[in-house]
């Protein structure tokens, strides 16, 4: 009797369970893995500790890539904010990119407006696909695809929630006018600091360039907030935070960590942004600052318990800020990129097709999937990001995209013997083109002047620093980047590029 009623008890209970949607056959398929894209401004390729800098602390970052795996070999998508960031957002490389440079927005009546050309609603976002697919998405930092008001604007390309600076050149301030919650302008600083100003006398206090509000830290605090509203459900966080661009506005704190001794002189402006009394020293705290940043986000995630089921991936939008022909020692905005090594052996900086210039670091996290401590040579760019997060999320990738999938070399499953070439197309800083063919770099320059520059040809696996010149040698490399600039390359009435012979 005691067993016929078990067993009627059991037969009522998982009659119960079924109701309820609780038996083995109804349970919920697993959490997506969440997706954190952090994007350093201007950052350079030796600018981080795991990327051999000796005097800027960066120890979030750093443990970030000995959890995970860092890349060697990676590229931004251009060497200037704007088209590198459409690269990154498309899938696209600067061949068939609507955006190619940094160029301010003008309205009907031809004015300019807060923000740069924006991309069409015809482009097809990374973020619009994964809120697509279920992923709540947000964006909190710098843009630089499209003002409010037109097609380009966060909100309209896919981010359900965005925070932020619109515009690159509102960015250049710390603490500026407001910032933008989607479409809505949201005040912050009653008297703002502007980005440019000089002081050709007199001390230059670090007091006198300080505002109310600081920007950076409330972008800070709205990525952790997100964190914290969707830690239930798949989402797709990218942070595009603004350090370590100029003007330098860190915390006085984090300067002051820093040794005094390493600032013999003051920077008056004389390159552009703003004073600083330690130049050297603000640089080195922005860079320590955004490593604070990238520390908040991911004890958020260790505290929400988010860190298995997340993919972190970190990298910066081009090289590091170039010289300026108003002092010999301070590039512009007071940066001292020799002080810092910040290129290490490489050629180039922001602005630049050599590898300077659009070589940036890439550190991937990803626990259970991605190897600690791993190191990859791998050829790889921002095109490549858009189809391996769909792969990260078990979408179908778009037609039409320009890069590989990443997800065998995260996974240790080996690497394409062979990979599409790497092609970048870029009007600006005198007209540049670049095609990356194997181990080699096919550059020319100087495309929108008189007397445009000749191909020149780099071996960089023995060569990275872009020092002797093999095009005489390898007529037929040259031959090949024609032909993959024709086929890659479409017209582009807004930045156009002409390369003789090839792109008329």
């Amino acid at each position: 009797m005691k067993r016929v009623s078990l067993l009627i008890l059991v037969a009522i209970s998982a009659w119960l369970m079924s109701g309820l949607g609780l038996g083995a056959a109804e349970k919920p398929a697993a959490k997506r893995p969440n997706i954190v894209f952090i994007l350093a401004d201007d950052l350079g390729y030796a600018e981080l500790g795991c990327y051999g800098q000796k005097k800027i602390r960066t120890p979030h970052i750093d443990r970030l890539a000995s959890q995970g795996m860092r890349f060697t070999q990676h590229y931004s998508g251009a060497p200037v904010c704007a088209p590198s960031r459409c690269v990154l957002m498309t899938g696209k490389h600067l061949g068939h990119a609507q955006i190619r440079g940094n160029r301010q927005h003008r309205g009907p009546d031809g004015q300019p407006v807060e923000g740069q050309h924006p991309i069409t609603a015809d482009a097809l976002t990374i973020a619009e696909v994964l809120k697509k697919a279920g992923y709540v998405t947000g964006a909190f930092g710098k843009w630089g695809l499209g003002p409010v008001g037109t097609s380009g604007a966060p909100h309209e390309q896919g981010f359900d929630l965005f925070f932020g600076y619109n515009c690159q050149g509102v960015a250049h301030s710390y603490f500026p006018p407001h910032l933008w919650r989607n479409g809505e302008k949201i005040p912050l600083n009653a008297k703002p600091i502007p980005g440019h100003a000089k002081q050709p006398t007199g001390l230059v206090k670090l007091e006198d360039w300080q505002g109310e509000k600081y920007a950076s830290t409330l972008l800070e605090q709205e990525a952790v907030k997100f964190l914290h509203d969707n830690q239930h459900q798949p989402f797709f966080l990218y942070l595009p935070f603004i350090e370590p661009h100029v003007a330098m506005h860190p915390p006085k704190e984090l300067v002051e960590s820093y040794p005094e001794a390493w600032d013999d002189r003051q920077y008056r402006g004389q390159c552009g942004y703003l004073p600083h009394p330690r130049p050297r020293a603000a640089y080195a705290a922005m860079i320590t600052h955004l490593d604070q940043h990238v520390g908040a986000v991911l004890k958020a995630l260790d505290d929400l318990q988010l860190t298995d089921n997340t993919i972190v991936l970190f990298s910066s939008d081009n090289g590091t800020t170039h010289g300026s022909p108003g002092d010999e020692v301070f590039g512009v905005g007071g940066c001292d990129s020799a002080f810092f090594n910040s290129v290490g052996d490489l050629r180039g900086f922001k602005g630049s097709l050599h590898e300077g210039g659009i070589r940036v670091p890439f550190i991937v996290r990803w626990p259970g999937r991605v190897q600690a401590g791993a190191v990859s040579s791998f050829p790889s760019y921002f095109a490549d990001h858009f189809p391996t997060l769909c792969d990260v999320a078990k979408i179908t990738k778009p037609d039409g995209l320009d890069g590989i999938s990443l997800i065998p070399t995260f996974t240790g499953q080996g690497q394409p013997a062979a990979r599409n070439p790497l092609v970048w197309v870029f009007p600006e800083y005198g007209g540049q083109v670049a095609v990356r063919i194997g181990d080699f770099k096919v550059i020319r320059k100087q495309l929108a002047t008189k007397t445009p520059g000749e191909w020149e040809v780099y071996d960089l696996a023995n060569d990275w620093s872009e020092s002797r010149d093999v095009a005489k040698d390898r007529r037929d490399l040259i031959a090949q980047a024609e032909d993959i600039l024709r086929k890659e390359s479409v017209a582009n009435a807004v930045f156009p590029v002409k390369v003789p012979g090839v792109l008329e």
